[in-house]
């Protein structure tokens, strides 16, 4: 059962990149998103929702996931998930504050159990969202991490942020924090790692006039086009500045409190399918070793 207070969804994710300049013109020329506010070494980019920014990037010595960011309906909320992870087997959290950065909002940074820096925030700015377009993404959707210890990893994430297990396959574990059917997945690996960041287009003509955008610009499809089973949302899959695996979805289920939470038994595909259609021969072999390698941070993320 999900906590009173708790985490309702991921607002955004912050990478750090090598070549600012390259990324942003990725993002914005290939990929879609829009820029919406500039710091010193950093850039801020928005999609068509009413989130201030899904994305944020930032000039780095290395290539890394630097935060995730998730939304809290209030202050109230934010300050009993502060207690709640204050109390649970973090390295560290920092105190709640307003937060001077763009966007604002009032919240607070830590870092889970395996290291990874993660920021709850409220009252952030909103933009009012734009007509969908079938040339950009509307919102993140999802981030999808490697764990080192799944089990504790899971537990973290609901007890001390009220998010609940949604369903289970063998290898991942997908966590609920709004109606989309997920907003994280965990998965079995040898460590804290990134293994994808996915950004929600409007349908599944989106991701097909992506898929050929990216394609048009020299970044094939990793894997996909597809259709998931956990999610039941369509997929396609690419690497973007800095091997960063990042997805194109669509039509991610929406669920309620009814949803029938399954596990591993009814995840199973025909010998030599990975997804629904069956379609695809995916992932490449690029991409798995993509997902390995994007670590976390080895601090609390501030931008300079």
């Amino acid at each position: 059962m999900a906590q009173a207070y708790r985490v309702d969804g991921i607002r955004s994710v912050d990478f750090g990149v090598t070549d600012l300049k390259a990324a942003e013109r990725f993002y914005t020329e290939v990929w879609h998103l829009k820029p919406v506010a500039s710091t010193n070494g950093s850039v801020y980019l928005r999609g068509t929702g009413y989130e201030h920014h899904v994305l944020g990037l930032h000039q780095r010595e290395r290539g890394e996931l630097l935060r995730i960011n998730l939304s809290a309906p209030d202050k109230e909320s934010v300050a009993a998930i502060h207690d709640r992870v204050r109390k649970s087997n973090t390295r560290k959290v920092e105190a709640p504050a307003d937060i001077d950065e763009p966007g604002g909002g009032y919240g607070f940074a830590f870092q889970d159990p395996e290291g990874r820096t993660v920021r709850v925030i409220a009252d952030v700015a909103a933009h009012s969202p734009e007509k969908d377009n079938v040339d950009r993404p509307r919102k993140l959707s999802h981030c999808v991490l490697n764990a080192g210890d799944q089990e504790t990893s899971v537990k973290f994430w609901c007890e001390a942020l009220g998010t609940r297990v949604i369903d289970r396959t063998k290898a991942m574990t997908f966590v609920n924090l709004s109606s989309d059917h997920h907003s994280i997945a965990i998965v079995k690996g040898a460590g804290p790692t990134l293994h994808h960041v996915a950004f929600e287009m409007p349908n599944i003509d989106a991701v097909m006039r992506g898929g050929g955008r990216l394609n048009d610009n020299g970044y094939p499809i990793e894997w996909g086009v597809g259709r998931h089973g956990p999610g039941n949302n369509v997929f396609a899959y690419f690497l973007g500045p800095e091997e960063m695996i990042i997805e194109y979805t669509a039509e991610v289920e929406q669920v309620d409190e009814k949803y029938n939470v399954r596990g591993p038994d009814d995840w199973t595909w025909p010998k030599g399918r990975n997804d629904q259609w069956g379609i695809n021969k995916g992932p490449s072999h690029r991409m798995e070793e993509a997902g390995k390698k994007v670590r976390f941070c080895e601090d609390i993320f501030h931008p300079a």
